[in-house]
């Protein structure tokens, strides 16, 4: 009996590790880079902010901007009929007419606006880019937590498993004699509580996945396997190197200076207004007029005539309105100036904080692997203490919850260097090259 169940144990075991790797076999394999390019691909806030782009682009023209003249064609008709004393008569008018209206000079205003559009569009590809930017930051620390929850899964799975093959040894040693209820008892509750524990971490990891799916805009029910391995990337950098490439690189601070730009446009828009402004005005214009008398057959008249004119105005006065739209333009370009030096400010102490605890990080991180080496040894060695008879399961079980926290403790010191790296990556304006 024990043999056949033996048998149909090894059998269900097989079964499911078939299933197993034809899962395996059936996923998709996905690697950060493959998942940044799917992400950016299939999210709608950056295809509104890509069609954003575009009307940018559409509005950079020089027909948007008043450069070229404006043509109206125009067509009256008129109908008369007439009734008096000696001959009644209708009267049919048509007089269509071709315009032309072209403003030569008004302050410089015509380039100034194209020039003020080359900003705006610059700017918008520079949004584009800032939410290209905060997009990958986010995928690439989902991808990295879901490959820290599958870590934490392998050590709670481990810690279940020696609770497991410690409950096993309890059991059978109960049927020997070798052991008493009690044993079994507390081998089982340890047991208990690490398959809970194995059971909630996936949990976390299934919602890991869910959470980066829907930063990729896919099913979240879609399973992958993830190919980058998860492990830190440790580079030395230097404070000061770090600030001057993040006063150069930095995709906001980019966005403030063309903003500051924008306001420089609006000052030398106000100025224009100072300028007179020559227009000139030409057209065609064409009339033919039938007319009929009663009784009699109809005539009809035809006319042209050409035209041209220029046309200089220059305002003196009206109320000081261009005076104050000038000084207000000025005081917004001033404002323009001190925000983006509170800009500057704020991220400089963003990235002295954020360097700072990137050095913390690393030391922490060398040390939680120097305190996992030794963590692995000791569990080791209790084992081999524990079989044999030397330290107690209380004393064993404390090396497992040691062993555990330890390895827990190591793998939240990857995700955290991960993340601080990032952070100063994305700040010196290096995430979209690396």
């Amino acid at each position: 009996m024990i043999k056949r169940q033996t048998m149909i144990k090894k059998i269900s075991l097989l079964l499911i590790a078939n299933l197993f790797c034809v899962g395996l076999i059936a996923q998709e394999e996905l690697s950060l880079s493959k998942a940044i390019q799917v992400g950016l691909e299939n999210n709608y806030e950056l295809k509104i902010i890509r069609k954003s782009e575009e009307i940018s682009e559409l509005n950079n023209s020089w027909g948007n901007v008043g450069r070229y003249p404006s043509i109206q064609f125009n067509l009256q008709g008129r109908g008369i009929k007439d009734y008096n004393e000696t001959n009644d008569f209708n009267r049919l008018t048509a007089s269509p007419s071709l315009d032309l209206n072209w403003t030569l000079f008004d302050g410089f205003a015509v380039s100034i606006r194209k020039d003020k559009f080359n900003d705006l569009q610059q700017l918008s590809e520079g949004n584009t880019i800032v939410a290209i930017e905060n997009r990958i930051e986010l995928i690439i620390l989902a991808y990295y937590k879901i490959l820290l929850e599958k870590e934490r899964l392998k050590v709670s799975e481990k810690i279940m498993s020696l609770s497991s093959d410690r409950f096993e040894k309890r059991k059978i040693g109960k049927e020997l004699g070798s052991s008493v209820t009690y044993d079994v008892l507390q081998a089982k509750n340890a047991w208990l509580e690490d398959r809970s524990a194995y059971l909630l971490q996936e949990v976390n990891f299934n919602n890991a996945v869910r959470d980066l799916n829907f930063l990729l805009g896919v099913k979240e029910s879609k399973t992958y396997q993830f190919s980058d391995a998860f492990l830190p990337v440790s580079d030395d950098y230097q404070l000061a190197a770090l600030l001057d490439k993040m006063l150069n690189d930095n995709s906001n601070l980019k966005n403030r200076y063309i903003q500051e730009m924008i306001l420089k446009r609006d000052v030398e828009l106000a100025r224009s207004n100072f300028y007179p402004k020559l227009s000139l005005g030409a057209g065609i214009q064409g009339n033919r007029v039938k007319t009929k008398l009663d009784g009699m057959s109809s005539s009809t008249a035809d006319s042209h005539n050409l035209y041209a004119n220029l046309s200089l105005s220059y305002m003196i006065f009206n109320g000081n309105s261009n005076r104050r739209a000038l000084q207000i333009a000025k005081i917004q370009e001033d404002i323009g100036k001190i925000e983006t030096e509170d800009l500057k400010h704020s991220l400089s102490n963003i990235l002295a904080q954020n360097f700072e605890l990137y050095q913390v990080r690393r030391e922490l991180y060398l040390l939680a692997e120097e305190n996992l080496e030794a963590a692995e040894l000791n569990l080791s060695i209790s084992k081999d203490k524990y079989e044999a008879g030397s330290i107690n399961s209380f004393n064993y079980r404390d090396v497992q919850v040691v062993y555990q926290n330890v390895a827990l403790a190591r793998l939240n010191a990857i995700f955290n260097l991960i993340q601080s790296k990032t952070s100063l990556v994305r700040l010196t304006g290096g995430i979209l090259n690396e």
